[in-house]
């Protein structure tokens, strides 16, 4: 069994007094400025209240206004569903119901002056943060896979996309998300198709497409919410927003800006007949390349085949066998005349030679007397009596023998 609190800090609030407490701390905000767009107006005949359901144009968020008839027709007498209201009114709590709703003493409708100056202000700061910086804005790929179409069911700006673009490139696939373009609820739903696109990993780039209309009609298109949400996509977004003349403010953040539906048709697939044509006028160029390489190389050719080294090729083989012919003549010569030269050399070196040689002395009748050790006898003095010598002579040796040695004078 559950165990029931005993302290009165810990006992359980009846609902009443909860939504009491809630109803008393939502009083003491007192009156507030509210900006919002209208959603819904009922008038009911004979009554003099006015029921008005506020929207946030970029959340999916509501609430229900009370006012008087006469702060109604004082403040905006024409005022229309879809339209900007600005409005003075303090939170109420109904704790019978649990519900919070508005009770406004004052309503202005924003008019388009206004409306502009809001968004030129919202324009700076966003160019202040670097939302329209053109060095982060992605290419878009030649030729998409799949491409994502956030538009409005069966409008005009969805057939021109997917026509134009299938008449460019047949094969092209799309995923189409349909939304509301307008209103209150333009912006979240718009919000919520971008991040589904944005996580398909088979879409290669995004197209947000509406057809024309007036400053409020595009109001969607240069919120703040959307305008970070495109920034914040992985892939690149193309925006087909209104005309030429039209500039939302998702023009300056997405990657591309098409100036019509028909524009970002174009822009995403290529055209199947004129890559055809390009393709053939390349496969023309590069056939007049390869033609004109060929005359040029063969006209080479001719050239050189017409120079006298090829029209005769044994020239060549002669000329330089008459080179041969000449450099074995040098070379003769220059042997012939070392040789020669050599050998007067050797000659007269042979005559000096024998001219000196001992030989030479002995046919002049001189003799060389050795003793028995072959030492060559200079003197008289070197020999005694009795020694064995031997005499050498032109022709022959003699063997002697020393008797005695002559006196010398």
């Amino acid at each position: 069994m559950t165990e029931v609190p005993k302290s009165s800090a810990d006992e359980p609030w009846p609902v009443r007094v909860v939504s009491q407490k809630v109803g008393a701390w939502i009083a003491r905000l007192g009156w507030v400025w509210v900006d919002g767009q209208v959603a819904q107006i009922s008038r009911r005949p004979g009554a003099s209240t006015v029921f008005l359901t506020l929207r946030d144009p970029s959340a999916d968020l509501s609430l229900t206004v009370t006012t008087n008839r006469d702060v109604l027709d004082a403040g905006a007498p024409e005022l229309r569903e879809g339209a900007r209201v600005v409005l003075h009114a303090k939170p109420e709590f109904y704790a019978a119901r649990g519900t919070l709703s508005l009770r406004a003493d004052e309503i202005r409708q924003v008019g388009l002056g206004e409306l502009l100056a809001r968004l030129e202000k919202l324009k700076k700061l966003l160019a202040a943060e670097g939302l329209f910086d053109r060095a982060r804005k992605r290419r878009l790929p030649f030729l998409p896979g799949r491409i994502g179409l956030i538009t409005g069911r069966a409008s005009a700006a969805e057939r021109d996309v997917l026509t134009n673009a299938r008449r460019r490139w047949p094969a092209v696939e799309f995923r189409t998300v349909n939304v509301a373009v307008q209103g209150p609820t333009a912006v979240p739903q718009i919000v919520d198709a971008l991040k589904v696109l944005d996580a398909d990993p088979t879409v290669d780039v995004i197209v947000i497409a509406r057809g024309g209309g007036g400053i409020e009609d595009l109001l969607p298109f240069s919120d703040e919410a959307l305008c970070r949400a495109v920034f914040a996509c992985r892939t690149p977004v193309v925006s087909a927003i209104g005309h030429e003349t039209d500039a939302p403010l998702l023009d300056y953040v997405a990657d591309v800006r098409a100036s019509t539906p028909t524009d970002a048709a174009k822009r995403v697939v290529p055209d199947l007949g004129e890559e055809l044509r390009l393709i053939e006028q390349a496969r023309h160029r590069l056939q007049r390349a390869v033609r004109n390489l060929v005359d040029r190389e063969s006209h080479r050719l001719d050239l050189l085949r017409s120079r006298p080294v090829l029209a005769r090729p044994q020239v060549m083989v002669e000329q330089r066998a008459t080179e041969v012919g000449a450099l074995r003549q040098r070379a003769g010569r220059c042997l012939a005349h070392r040789l020669g030269a050599a050998e007067d050399e050797l000659r007269h070196t042979l005559a000096r030679l024998r001219a000196l040689s001992p030989a030479a002395t002995l046919d002049r009748g001189y003799a060389i007397v050795q003793r028995a050790d072959g030492h060559v006898v200079r003197a008289a003095g070197e020999v005694a009596g009795g020694d064995r010598l031997r005499v050498r002579l032109a022709e022959g040796e003699l063997a002697a023998t020393v008797e005695g040695r002559a006196a010398t004078g």
